[in-house]
């Protein structure tokens, strides 16, 4: 098999594997988003959860219960849990980046305004923790709980971190874990523990959950300087023009001669940008061949992944997750 035609199906593949389940957590999502009184709650909320995606946080809650043997049904509260998680980050995000689409379509705060998206987020954040309570489950409460509270740390240290040059490869794996990982990996964990899995298979989707997010945002992170923009949807250098520093920059970065930091300073830090300064920074990035080193990078981290599954069950959906590793990172590959 090609590929191409390999790398294009996982996750498709798994959600066909588990579509009577993504079908109850779906409508599990649209009952627990309404409101009698706030009318302007499900309006927002359906204008993002409506907006597709790949639902793949929830799949994973589902994917690791089934491995494990579990009939339900607190794998659906579960999954619903993780994508209100994910929803109420992206409303706040979209606030915090003063950001226009997503998805393709306007954000909600540019259809509303900042204020609803908040406080809708906010709302999104209080029907996970009511959702999690179904389960009577304390420890799943704890991981849910530990990584709303990581997402919301590793999200203000982004703040500060991100247009520091003083910030290092330790650094951005803190904020890589608490802006993405970190949900990846309670969306896999809590599928283990309320299946009642041997602790070391708990771990192993822990584990496969955390490298498996890290994977995912360096390629994302990746693909800001070396995408294809008609594959993507993105611009080139959008986190350039934003002062994100990504992990490409990083590593070029910690190689930079004098002149070459007085630039990054300038562009990033200050914000100085002029024209011509995406591609003198695309060219830095090519000279201490940092595009090479983050793809690295990301593979390794693939391969971490499915390493941990090595310690789980012979199964179906084993398999589609191992293969799902893979298509992460097939973008850059």
């Amino acid at each position: 098999m090609a590929v191409d035609q390999m790398v294009s199906k996982p996750h498709e593949r798994l959600a066909a594997h588990l579509s009577a389940e993504m079908d109850a957590v779906n409508t599990l999502i649209r009952e627990r988003m309404a409101s009698k009184h706030a009318p302007r709650i499900p309006e927002v909320t359906a204008h993002l959860v409506e907006a597709g995606g790949k639902r793949l946080r929830p799949m994973l809650t589902l994917a690791a219960a089934d491995i494990c043997g579990y009939g339900g049904p607190y794998h659906v509260h579960l999954a619903a849990t993780v994508e209100f998680i994910h929803t109420a980050t992206l409303l706040h995000d979209d606030v915090v980046d003063e950001s226009a689409q997503r998805r393709g379509r306007p954000t909600a705060n540019l259809l509303w305004d900042n204020k609803s998206s908040v406080l809708v987020g906010d709302y999104l954040f209080s029907r996970a923790f009511q959702l999690m309570t179904d389960t009577g489950n304390l420890r799943v409460l704890r991981i849910l709980s530990d990584a709303s509270a990581t997402i919301a740390e590793g999200e203000v240290l982004q703040l500060t971190a991100a247009q520091d040059l003083r910030t290092d490869e330790g650094i951005y794996l803190q904020v890589v874990r608490g802006k993405t990982a970190a949900l990846f990996s309670a969306a896999t964990e809590v599928g283990g523990v309320i299946a009642g899995a041997p602790e070391p298979q708990v771990q192993a989707l822990y584990d496969y959950g955390d490298a498996l997010g890290i994977a995912f945002q360096i390629v994302d992170d990746l693909l800001d300087y070396a995408g294809d923009t008609s594959a993507t949807g993105k611009n080139l250098g959008d986190d350039f023009r934003e002062r994100k520093l990504t992990l490409p920059v990083i590593k070029a970065v910690a190689k930079a001669d004098a002149e070459e930091r007085a630039f990054w300073q300038r562009t990033i830090e200050k914000g100085d940008q002029r024209e011509g300064d995406l591609e003198h920074a695309m060219a830095l990035l090519d000279k201490h061949g940092t595009i090479e080193a983050t793809r690295d990078d990301a593979l390794m981290w693939a391969g971490k992944a499915k390493a941990a599954l090595e310690q789980l069950p012979a199964h179906d959906v084993r398999d589609m997750l191992r293969d799902l590793a893979d298509y992460v990172v097939a973008r850059i590959s």
